[in-house]
C-alpha cells in the first residue's frame, strides 16, 4: 500500500518502511483495542529502538534520547501530521501504510449482533428453537459453520426443511435429504446439516437414549450425560428414517402377530426382521398382555429353538447392544402391551446393555438378579477371577454389583441356558 502515489511521500520516509513496522503495529494495536474513543487521549511506547524513537522524534518533536519509553498524545500527532500536510490524523497515516484498522471492540459486537441474529430465528422448528437455547447448540453451530453467521443462518434453515419432514415412515435418509436439499448425500454422517440436525434430534429425545459405556474405575451410576456418535443410525430411525435399513436385523423366535396366517417366520424357526420392514411395514403385533422374553446372545435363540421348536415363548435378541432395528422391535412390542423380561451376560457390558434394554423398554429383569448371579456361580465349573475393575451398577437389582465384585466371575448367558430354556417352555 505503500506505494499508493496518493500518498505523501514524506510520510513514507518518516513512518513507513520495514525497520518501522513494529512501531507503527504497536501503535495500530492501540486503535484496534479503542477505535478513535475521544476519552483516550494517548498511550504508552515501551522498548523503542534508536531509530524508532528518532523517527518519533521528527514527527512529534522529541528531545534528544534519553529514555527508552514515550507517551504519545494522540491530539499532538494528530496535529503534527496535519501541520506537515502528510495526514490528517495518526489513525488515518497507520491505515494509508498499512490499511484498515479494525476496532476490535466494535466488530465482536458486530458478530454478537449477528449471531444473536442468527439464534434467535423463532421461525425455525420448534425442535431446532429448543435445541438452540443452550450454549453448546450455539457452539456446535459455529463450528460447523466456520463461525460464519451467514453459513450458520443456511444450516438452520436446511436443518428446519429436514426436519418439517419428519417423522417420516421408513423413507431413506438418501432420499429424505435428495427430496429437501437436492443432494442425496447432504446429509451423511459428517455433513454440516446432517450434524446440526442429529444434534436437535439428539436433544429432544426422551431418556431412553442410549447411555455411552462408563469410563474405566467408575460405575454407571454417574453416566449418560452424553450419547455415543455410533448411535447415529439409532437417532434416524426414531424418525422414521433409514440408514444401512438392511444392517443388523433382528433376530427372533415364535413372535405372535394378527392374523395368525401372517407369520414372520416357520413356527419354531428363528426370524430376522430388518429396519426396512420394520419402519416401512410394521407387522400388527398379537402381544397385550404377553410375556416376551429377551436374550442377548444369539445361541439362546438357537438353543431354544432346537430343544423347544414351536413351543418356545416369544423370544427376542439383542445380539450385544442393541443397534436400530432390535430397538425400534423392542419399542414396537412394548408400544403394542407386551411385558418384556430380559437377560444377558453377568458381566460388566452384560449389564451395561441391560440397563439400556430395560431403560429403552421398561423391561423387567429375568433370572438376571444377585440371587440368580450366586446360583450361577456355585453351578459352573471353578474358574479364576475374570472380572475387570470397571464396575457397572444395575438399575434393577443394586446388590448386584456387590456380589458380582465379590465373587469376580463372569457368567455367559450360555452357563444357564437350561434354566432359560425352562422358562421358555410354553
Amino acid at each position: 500500500m505503500v506505494n499508493d502515489p496518493s500518498i505523501d511521500p514524506r510520510l513514507i520516509r518518516r513512518l513507513g518502511g520495514t525497520e518501522l513496522a513494529g512501531l507503527r503495529q504497536r501503535m495500530r494495536r492501540h486503535f484496534e483495542r479503542h477505535g478513535r474513543a475521544p476519552e483516550r487521549t494517548g498511550f504508552h511506547l515501551t522498548n523503542l529502538s534508536a531509530v524508532e524513537y528518532e523517527a518519533l522524534a521528527l514527527l512529534i518533536g522529541l528531545p534528544p534520547r534519553s529514555t527508552r519509553s514515550v507517551r504519545i498524545d494522540i491530539a499532538r500527532f494528530d496535529a503534527a501530521l496535519q501541520d506537515a500536510g502528510m495526514a490528517n490524523s495518526l489513525h488515518e497515516a497507520l491505515e494509508k501504510l498499512d490499511g484498515p484498522i479494525v476496532n476490535r471492540a466494535e466488530a465482536k459486537a458486530e458478530l454478537q449482533s449477528r449471531w444473536s441474529s442468527v439464534t434467535n430465528d423463532q421461525g425455525l422448528h420448534p425442535a431446532l428453537c429448543e435445541w438452540l437455547r443452550g450454549a453448546p447448540a450455539v457452539n456446535l453451530l459455529k463450528r460447523v459453520s466456520k463461525q460464519a453467521p451467514q453459513a450458520a443462518h443456511q444450516l438452520l434453515q436446511q436443518a428446519h426443511a429436514v426436519m418439517r419432514r419428519l417423522p417420516a415412515q421408513g423413507l431413506t435418509r438418501a432420499q429424505l435429504a435428495a427430496d429437501v436439499l437436492g443432494n442425496a448425500h447432504a446429509l451423511d454422517n459428517g455433513q454440516a446439516v446432517a450434524t446440526v440436525v442429529l444434534a436437535a434430534l439428539q436433544h429432544g429425545a426422551n431418556d431412553d437414549e442410549l447411555e455411552q459405556p462408563p469410563s474405566e474405575g467408575t460405575t454407571e451410576e454417574a453416566d449418560g450425560a452424553r450419547r455415543p456418535a455410533e448411535r447415529v443410525r439409532d437417532i434416524w430411525a426414531r424418525s422414521g428414517v433409514l440408514v444401512n435399513e438392511l444392517a443388523r436385523p433382528a433376530l427372533f423366535l415364535n413372535l405372535p402377530v394378527r392374523p395368525p396366517s401372517a407369520l414372520l417366520a416357520a413356527p419354531g424357526e428363528p426370524g430376522y426382521l430388518s429396519l426396512r420392514r420394520l419402519l416401512r411395514t410394521p407387522p400388527a403385533w398379537d402381544v397385550a398382555n404377553h410375556i416376551i422374553y429377551v436374550c442377548e446372545n444369539p445361541n439362546i435363540v438357537s438353543i431354544a429353538a432346537d430343544r423347544l421348536g414351536a413351543a418356545c415363548a416369544p423370544l427376542v435378541c439383542t445380539d450385544g447392544m442393541p443397534a436400530a432395528a432390535q430397538r425400534v422391535l423392542l419399542k414396537q412390542l412394548a408400544g403394542a402391551g407386551a411385558k418384556l423380561l430380559y437377560h444377558g451376560d453377568f458381566d460388566w457390558a452384560g449389564i451395561h446393555i441391560a440397563n439400556n434394554v430395560m431403560r429403552l423398554c421398561d423391561a423387567r429383569s429375568w433370572r438376571f438378579g444377585a440371587e440368580d448371579y450366586v446360583q450361577a456361580v456355585e453351578t459352573t465349573p471353578p474358574k479364576g477371577r475374570d472380572l475387570e475393575e470397571t464396575r457397572v451398577a444395575a438399575s434393577w437389582d443394586h446388590v448386584l454389583i456387590e456380589a458380582m465384585q465379590s465373587h469376580g466371575m463372569a457368567i455367559a448367558e450360555e452357563a444357564v441356558a437350561s434354566l432359560l430354556v425352562n422358562d421358555l417352555r410354553q
